[in-house]
């Protein structure tokens, strides 16, 4: 099977059309290679005793059930209560095996050194993987793997392989609260209200292929100098025999092969991994907007000594965001942000992309991915609507020296998908202090997120930054470490609305959002950052009050969005766009993407 291009359809009936021409991987940089889909079913069972390791199921094991991959180890156990099975719900821990046997094609790996690989699009939240019994390392060099938001890769020892191979994988999760976990419950908040079921086990698609010893991964940075019109790519090359290498890389518009730029160059690589940064220049290159999100196409070539050449591909697009004074400027141009607060949890790839056209007939130009890992092609539909995003770091729930440590590696693992796409405008760090409780106590938390917002500036310029969102941002020697001094504002009633918002942009730190606005050094608000209202209405949920009948809903938001547009504030962002368990306050339905409130309800222009 070989991967095929896509396009996004213009309405809600395309959408139905598209299945046969999604990339069916979840990923956003693709090989020229083929593969092979383990989707399916797995043979299963839980392991609520944890006892799998000291009995060495990978060695041979008759598992009771079968499972299907992708799901959830929480729906497997949903199934067997339904069919009476004595499944009791996980407490604290959970583990659960998979394996399934394939078969390698013949055609594969017709040359000398050609590993293949085996790639799980997430698991939730550690995993361990066996070829025919044999331990497998990720290409990070990890025994287990955690996380549960990103890809991973085993390279499959090309002694281990057999005539029919067996595939034995073993994936844990618990309710620790120092992993990070979103809105997922956790020890430290339990479900009800806004935290909701955690989500374990097999989350995405997994699959087989086969790359060269020597290659490019498939992963990119991208970062814009539109006004010179140059780009520069930064690359990551896998080296296991050192020499001198040619890479070449051709830039097209998108849909056409004519070359717009090609460059090759000599790199001597020594055995590991390493990025390189390659700049391009295209002088008459179109930027890319909402209004006119033009792509193009890089495709980028490794030769080898050897003559064995790997290849990936990817688009790409020509923007530049800033925060200056009091607003936002893409592409030096400013711009409100009409945004929306989007939880997708367990949501199908089909449902989050009607979900994401229904946000753009209510006349959003921003989503807000609230704390949550997404299939990374929803950020290859947001380039090609022309959809802004802001994306958040899944956090944990107890401020910890291990916390901040599993906080920086989910950031790394984000940055290696989120940072090649120019839809991708905001990275949250933390919001309303969950995983950074004593923050506005403790400065060893202040100067964690001080530093990391620094590395973000240096490593990923082309992309906002919000430390914590909400309230209690931090404040070094009168500078935020903040792009957007950002505000979450609950209430149902105009005039407390109005009050509010007026001492929001009269640079009041308290009396605001529920906690104050700025901690750490004195900081004095004079238009020096743009002011975002980036949490507000909720409406028909009890906790946020108004209306839940959609005519007055519709009517109340409108009201509220004028009163916005009234002062000096950048850009709000509505809660929220779909309903998620208890929390019923979405405006989008989320099984059909029908919308429920007027059209082009939250478009202040």
């Amino acid at each position: 099977m070989v991967q095929q291009e896509f396009r996004f359809p213009s309405d809600h009936e395309e959408v139905h059309s598209l299945k046969e021409y999604l990339n069916p991987l979840p990923r956003s940089v693709v090989r020229n290679n083929e593969f092979m889909l383990l989707d399916g079913d797995w043979r299963f069972e839980l392991d609520l005793a944890d006892k799998g390791l000291h009995e060495r199921w990978y060695l041979g094991h008759q598992f009771e059930g079968v499972a299907h991959w992708p799901g959830s180890i929480e729906a497997q156990m949903t199934q067997a209560q339904d069919l009476q099975k004595q499944t009791r719900s996980w407490q604290d821990k959970v583990v659960a095996w998979y394996e399934r046997e394939f078969v390698l094609p013949e055609s594969w790996c017709t040359v000398p050194g050609c590993p293949v690989q085996v790639t799980f699009g997430a698991c939730s939240y550690e995993t361990r993987a066996w070829l025919n019994g044999y331990p497998l390392r990720t290409v990070e060099g990890e025994d287990v793997h955690v996380g549960g938001y990103t890809s991973f890769s085993y390279e499959l020892p090309q002694p281990y392989l057999l005539p029919v191979n067996r595939l034995t994988v073993r994936i844990a999760n618990s309710f620790d609260a120092e992993i990070p976990r979103g809105k997922q419950e956790s020890r430290v908040y339990k479900r009800g209200g806004i935290w909701y079921q955690t989500i374990s086990g097999p989350i995405r698609s997994v699959w087989l292929e086969p790359v060269l010893r020597n290659r490019l991964r498939s992963r990119l940075g991208v970062i814009s100098h539109i006004e010179d019109r140059v780009v520069e790519f930064a690359l990551t090359t896998r080296i296991h025999d050192p020499g001198i290498y040619t890479l070449c890389l051709v830039v097209t518009a998108w849909g056409s092969d004519e070359p717009l730029h090609r460059a090759e160059m000599n790199l001597p690589l020594e055995a590991g991994e390493k990025r390189q940064r390659i700049a391009v220049t295209l002088p008459n290159a179109q930027l890319w907007s909402p209004a006119t999100p033009t792509l193009y196409r890089m495709v980028a070539q490794l030769k080898g000594p050897d003559g064995n050449v790997s290849q990936i591909a990817t688009r790409f697009g020509l923007r530049k965001v800033e925060a200056r004074a009091r607003s936002v400027y893409l592409n030096n141009e400013a711009v409100y942000l009409n945004g929306i607060l989007y939880q997708p949890n367990i949501a199908t790839f089909e449902q989050v992309l009607t979900h994401l056209l229904a946000m753009k007939e209510l006349g959003c130009n921003l989503v807000r991915v609230h704390i949550a890992g997404i299939d990374p092609r929803i950020y290859d539909l947001a380039d090609e609507m022309g959809m802004l995003l802001w994306v958040e770091v899944p956090s944990p729930h107890s401020s910890t020296v291990r916390s901040r440590e599993n906080h920086r590696a989910e950031l790394m693992r984000m940055l290696v998908i989120i940072a090649s796409h120019p839809s991708v405008i905001i990275c949250s760090l933390y919001n309303e202090d969950w995983g950074a409780q004593d923050i506005a106590t403790s400065a060893q938390v202040r100067d964690y997120i001080a530093q990391t917002y620094d590395f973000m500036h240096l490593n990923v310029p082309q992309m906002l930054v919000v430390d914590n969102d909400g309230w209690h941002h931090v404040c070094v020697e009168g500078r935020l470490k903040t792009d957007l001094l950002t505000a979450h504002i609950y209430t149902a009633d105009i005039n407390s609305w109005r009050h509010l918002l007026d001492r929001f942009v009269a640079g009041n730190n308290v009396r605001v959002a529920p906690e104050p606005l700025v901690v750490g050094d004195p900081f004095f608000y004079n238009g020096q950052v743009p002011l975002i209202v980036s949490e507000w209405g909720g409406f028909g949920f009890p906790a946020y009050g108004g209306p839940k009948e959609s005519a007055a809903r519709s009517e109340q938001i409108s009201a509220f969005k004028q009163e916005l547009r009234k002062r000096a504030i950048a850009g709000d962002v509505y809660t929220q766009a779909v309903s998620i368990e208890q929390e019923v306050n979405g405006l989008i339905d989320p099984q059909t993407g029908a919308v429920l409130v007027s059209a082009g309800l939250l478009n202040s222009a």
